[in-house]
């Protein structure tokens, strides 16, 4: 059931109240005894080792706030993708989709989310890294994991050491190497809704220096909102495969090179997206005054004009609870992103002084879109009249079709050491990514009455049914086409002075040059290429421009004894810019800056039983790209105007996070976490020209997928059995967060949410020289239901087209949204050999 958010913010209270603890689940679960690393004792909390400043460290004593989710994690909260991590388990990390399809994420650190980097020449704001290799796109990111060692969120910026586009933080994901002993694992498991998953990890023994490990995934489960149209797929299905081969050679003891590749594929389909009211802002012609509601963002109409339509018969309305069935079947199939790549990283430790490396990569993806999860719930809305006829039947129904094709190489390479007092860390750095994409937007529905007044509804000729075009690859009306080319050359360098074994000064920086060139090839089914008339009257330009950024980092870190570390840190960042391809006339934006002022405590205490961490932190963000977004509905197409523009001021980012894990007793462990951000936007002037006339209005913008509070707790409890290594493992988590918005220019906020995980688990049962683990795991145990992405647009007037003093109400329907994921649940084993 829904929840208020009083009852929400007062349950999640209640929650961690009775854990006595406030620690990032991540963190504390690599503290779990069941995966200890490096403790005092036998007792307590282990060590976790980090890499987040391209050496080994102890996460405690590195005076960067992180959290780490490790393998144990993974398995206890049935994490299969990145997005899993989407329920807040790290409060700071928020993960979502673009628009309501699973094939591209978004992801967000501290208040740094973009809204739309799903085009070829818009960058995100949070660095994504598999093994040290920096992805260049959103898509694909939600593929099946391989086998994960651990995931580290760095928060805040990264820009010395990981680069541009690392402005909120970085994600890096780290893979299990090659051991050279022959074992592995296999573990497979069923679900409902049809699930079920398999995979295997396969180290081979080594030989002649070489080692050798092998690693495969399969995950399914089928829709979870049924598509009433026979033979179509579903909502919120998805199946994942792909196999990783790594090689670790090792000629000798100061080298060692390795090798993967991997290669993945991910058919998957959207979110559905219900209707959740109907005309929420009581729209109706006439002075604007007299529905003050019905006002859009950014514009001053006097005036509203048109009609808000009746709903077509069998339309569905539904803001509470997450439908089981759509109400009108669309052809609908799934989207696929494929993946693949190489990596070698080299490294030569050449004297104890100096470490050489180079981290070489190339890497694709391909992604397939067909999204077409609103129905009749999106533009254009249908006025069922005597104008639809059989012949001629009137089109809904929007298929978002869209294609993209990228591909990218890197080279890095580095010196990593440590002299006398010093420790230091250099490169150079260079990114070249050629990324390819065309949409379309066809009505795939169609609707009219028949003889008898009834009315029928139709799926439309896929070649030429909307309006003569449709959504066969051959007869679409091609709404954009566009081509980038990026390169990227950094060089940086950090050392750190350890002046005394208690005081340490890090001054680090990073020069980086950027080169960024797109074209738009097609517009609104206009071939700008062979057109050149239509793409002058529409203002075109293409994007060649150059960005140099100097962004330095100084770090005074203390530590007062063993176990208690504080630091104090500036920092900086940025995010190159680009060109709308959503825009007839390619419009291009600047990059965006941030500075960061971090002050942060780590400690541990209770005998190690007990660790405490806190973090706050100021960040001014100069030049914010914000996006002004409105479907519009054209030769059959309907396709989203999406203007990207860069507000002036400061934006203000403010935020603390707190995170504390305690071990009470022997195989018990709880932890929590709490994150607060404050984000604000100064206004923003935003200009409509329609009919020779001009209208500015201050717009006030938002960072979307941000939570002002958010918190996650989590308790586990580890009780052996007998002599041997058997234990019964118990895991319960919790994650709240409170309303946010989902689009920049609406301060219209989607729901709440608090949502609860856990996991039974029988560990480590000797069966010969092997481990069998069984386990019975849920998500979203309660069947919790909320909105995560609401969109006004549709309850609202259009943007002015023909006139700046009256808005448009014709398609106006109303609020539309999607609900998360529903409980899931399953059975699962794993042996170990």
């Amino acid at each position: 059931m829904r929840h208020s958010i009083v009852r929400k913010a007062l349950l999640a209270g209640s929650m961690l109240a009775t854990m006595t603890a406030t620690a990032s689940y991540a963190a504390a679960a690599d503290e779990m005894p069941a995966a200890p690393a490096a403790a005092a004792d036998d007792t307590g909390l282990g060590e976790i080792v980090v890499t987040a400043t391209k050496r080994e460290t102890n996460l405690q004593s590195t005076p960067i706030a992180i959290s780490v989710v490790n393998t144990q994690v993974l398995k206890d909260r049935h994490v299969q993708s990145l997005y899993d991590l989407a329920d807040g388990g790290v409060p700071s990390l928020r993960v979502a989709t673009f628009e309501a399809r699973q094939s591209a994420l978004t992801i967000g650190i501290r208040g740094i989310v973009p809204l739309d980097a799903n085009q070829p020449a818009r960058e995100q704001g949070v660095g994504i890294y598999v093994d040290g290799v920096y992805l260049g796109r959103q898509h694909g990111l939600n593929a099946g994991l391989f086998d994960v060692e651990r995931i580290e969120v760095l928060k805040g910026p990264q820009g010395t050491l990981f680069g541009r586009n690392t402005e909120g933080g970085a994600l890096s994901i780290v893979s299990k190497a090659p051991s050279g002993v022959f074992g592995g694992r296999v573990d497979g498991g069923v679900g409902n809704y049809g699930a079920y998953n398999g995979d295997f990890h396969i180290d081979l023994p080594k030989m002649a220096g070489f080692s050798i490990k092998l690693d495969g995934v399969v995950q399914h489960q089928d829709a979870t909102t049924k598509n009433p149209l026979a033979g179509q797929s579903g909502f919120n299905f998805y199946h994942r495969k792909g196999l990783r081969a790594a090689v670790r050679w090792q000629p000798t003891s100061s080298i060692t090179n390795d090798f993967s590749y991997d290669v993945a594929r991910d058919a998957n389909t959207p979110f559905y997206s219900q209707l959740l009211n109907y005309n929420p802002n009581g729209c109706v012609a006439g002075p604007q005054a007299a529905a003050p509601n019905c006002r859009l963002p950014g514009t001053n109409y006097m005036a509203l004009a048109g009609t808000v339509k009746p709903l077509l018969p069998g339309v569905v309305v539904n803001g509470d609870s997450r439908m089981k069935v759509a109400d009108i079947g669309v052809p609908q199939q799934p989207s696929v992103d494929k993946t693949h790549g190489f990596t070698n990283s080299l490294k030569w430790a050449v004297s104890p002084e100096i470490e050489l490396r180079s981290i070489t990569a190339w890497r694709g993806v391909d992604a397939t879109q067909w999204d077409n999860s609103g129905g009749a719930h999106r533009v254009p809305v249908v006025n069922l009249t005597a104008a639809c006829t059989a012949a001629k039947p009137c089109g809904f129904s929007r298929y978002s079709l869209a294609d993209l094709r990228q591909r990218q190489f890197s080279q890095e390479l580095q010196a990593v050491g440590t002299v006398g007092k010093i420790d230091y860390v250099a490169g150079l750095y260079y990114f070249n990514e050629h990324v390819s994409d065309d949409a379309a937007t066809p009505n795939s529905n169609g609707v009219y009455r028949n003889a008898q007044g009834q009315a029928v509804y139709t799926i439309l000729d896929p070649c030429t049914g909307s309006n003569g075009f449709g959504s066969q690859i051959g007869c679409r009306s091609i709404d954009r086409a566009s081509e980038v080319w990026s390169k990227s050359y950094a060089a940086y360098g950090q050392v750190t002075y350890n002046a005394t074994e208690q005081l340490h000064l890090t001054v680090g920086g990073r020069y980086t040059h950027d080169k960024k060139r797109g074209v738009l090839h097609f517009s609104r089914n206009v071939n700008y290429d062979v057109n050149p008339a239509a793409a002058i009257a529409a203002g075109y330009k293409p994007l060649r421009e150059t960005w140099n950024r100097f962004n330095p980092m100084v770090t005074l870190a203390y530590d007062a004894t063993d176990d208690l570390h504080v630091y104090a840190k500036y920092a900086t960042g940025y995010r190159a810019g680009g060109a709308s391809s959503r825009t007839a006339n390619y419009q291009s934006f600047g990059p965006e800056d941030v500075k960061s002022y971090e002050i942060g405590l780590k400690s541990d205490f209770w005998d190690h039983r007990a660790r405490f961490n806190l973090a706050g932190y100021i960040m001014d963000r100069k030049n914010s790209q914000v996006d002004i977004s409105s479907i519009q509905s054209f030769n059959g197409s309907n396709f989203n105007n999406l203007v990207t523009i860069n507000a002036a001021g400061t934006t203000k980012i403010r935020g603390i996070e707190a995170d504390l894990t305690v071990n009470p007793l022997e195989g018990l462990t709880l932890n929590a976490s709490y994150a607060y951000t404050y984000t604000k936007i100064p206004q923003v002037p935003v200009s409509y020209t329609a009919a020779g006339l001009t209208t500015t209005v201050n717009q006030q913008f938002y960072i979307v997928f941000t939570p002002r509070n958010a918190a996650s707790g989590a308790i586990d409890y580890a009780l052996p059995l007998g002599q041997g290594d058997t234990t019964l493992k118990f895991h319960f988590d919790g994650n709240y967060a409170q309303a946010t918005q989902a689009f920049d220019q609406f301060g219209t906020k989607a729901d709440a949410s608090l949502i609860f995980n856990g996991r039974i688990s029988l560990a480590d049962i000797g069966i010969g020289d092997r481990k069998l683990t069984l386990g019975l795991w849920g998500r979203n145990l309660f069947n919790e239901q909320y909105v995560f992405r609401r969109d006004p647009s549709n309850s609202l007037p259009a943007a002015p087209t023909t006139s700046v003093t009256t808005g448009n109400i014709n398609n106006i329907l109303g609020d539309y949204g999607n609900f998360n994921a529903p409980r899931t649940y399953g059975l699962d084993a794993s042996i170990r050999f």
